[in-house]
């Protein structure tokens, strides 16, 4: 019998996940890990993610299910992976995406590397998104219900992490994984979904880093396209492109970052068309389903989780590097946040905006 370990958050996604890999005959191992210490984030109780009573639903559910549970303990590496990332990012002038850093380094690195000690075969997790070989290689596709698609956020797997991983949520729908909890009275059938970053509950980024950090970041000055100034801004981590509100000014007409300017501790606004922009420079890329791409081709492209891929020539400017010029102008593309490149419903790559 083939084994798996399944990464189990205690939420519903992956407690369904694990039944339905029984279900289908594995020898199947829950693992919880713990990323954090919820004293060291301040995480506030009702909103905290990876906290005990998570641990406490995915043990529940594991002993309903007849299989063992572990708790896996990654809070150096996760410190180091992501929070660390998270942190540099903002500080270097980008918008971070953690939860791709947590999936290429925390889930499918850190945690495939212990499966591989234990002599698995497979990891899974509770992802929405679909695995498909074709010939030789690990085609990376989107879910059946696509208002839950997360194949955005998986686009950094590569063939040797395909190749060792199970989507079992990529044919059923959310309602369908709600009932299928229901029918075998988990503790977590109806859980509510957080939808905040795990170490961040609160939304408060720029309080998050100044304790992390221990920094206080300088006030600077707002200024538009002509660099004239507008007023003062409260440290530039507080900002990303495409804000309007927050900005605490009083404005003749609604502005938007438009630009973050290190170098002189500024952030430039403009109107809405300064947000506008066709071509997109992108770096760190990953190429899953081929080893690379010869001259310009057709694809479609999204830029941020929740938008629809828009249609768009992409080209590969050298092994780490992509070119993608958007058919119509994009808003408020942002340096740091994700460019996922796709044929359809498969994903053919992407990389991170420069």
């Amino acid at each position: 019998m083939e084994k798996v370990m399944i990464g189990m958050s205690g939420g519903v996604d992956s407690s369904v996940a694990a039944y339905l890999l029984q279900k289908d005959g594995f020898d199947v191992y829950g693992v919880t890990m713990k990323l954090f210490n919820n004293d060291d984030i301040d995480v506030l109780p009702d909103k905290a993610c990876c906290s005990l009573e998570d641990a406490e639903d995915a043990k529940a559910v594991c002993g309903r299910l007849g299989i063992r549970h572990y708790m896996l303990n990654m809070t150096e590496d996760f410190r180091q992976e992501v929070i660390e990332r998270f942190v540099s990012a903002y500080e270097n002038g980008e918008t971070p995406n953690p939860c791709i850093d947590c999936n290429r380094y925390i889930k499918f690195r850190s945690m495939l590397r212990r499966a591989l000690e234990l002599e698995m075969d497979y990891v899974a997790t509770g992802h929405y998104a679909r695995i498909e070989k074709q010939g030789d290689r690990y085609l990376l596709k989107k879910a059946v219900d696509l208002s839950k698609d997360q194949s955005y956020v998986l686009y950094s797997l590569t063939q040797e992490q395909l190749k060792m991983t199970k989507f079992p949520l990529g044919e059923y729908t959310k309602p369908q994984v709600r009932e299928i909890a229901l029918k075998q009275g988990f503790v977590n059938a109806e859980k509510h979904e957080s939808q905040d970053i795990c170490f961040v509950p609160d939304g408060d980024y720029f309080s998050f880093i100044e304790k992390h950090t221990g920094k206080s970041y300088a006030h600077g000055d707002f200024v538009d396209m002509n660099g004239n100034r507008l007023g003062e801004h409260k440290g530039i981590i507080r900002y990303t492109v495409g804000q309007r509100k927050g900005l605490g000014l009083a404005l003749p007409a609604s502005m938007y970052v438009v630009e973050k300017d290190l170098k002189n501790n500024r952030v430039i606004l403009g109107f809405n068309g300064d947000l506008m922009q066709k071509e997109v420079s992108v770096k760190d890329i990953t190429l899953s389903a081929c080893d690379g791409l010869d001259g310009a081709q057709r694809f479609s492209a999204k830029i941020r989780y929740n938008q629809v891929e828009q249609p768009a020539t992409v080209t590969q400017t050298d092994e780490s590097h992509l070119k993608i010029v958007f058919d119509e102008p994009q808003r408020a593309v942002t340096k740091g946040q994700a460019a996922v490149i796709y044929d359809g419903d498969t994903v053919i790559g992407g990389g991170t905006i420069e």
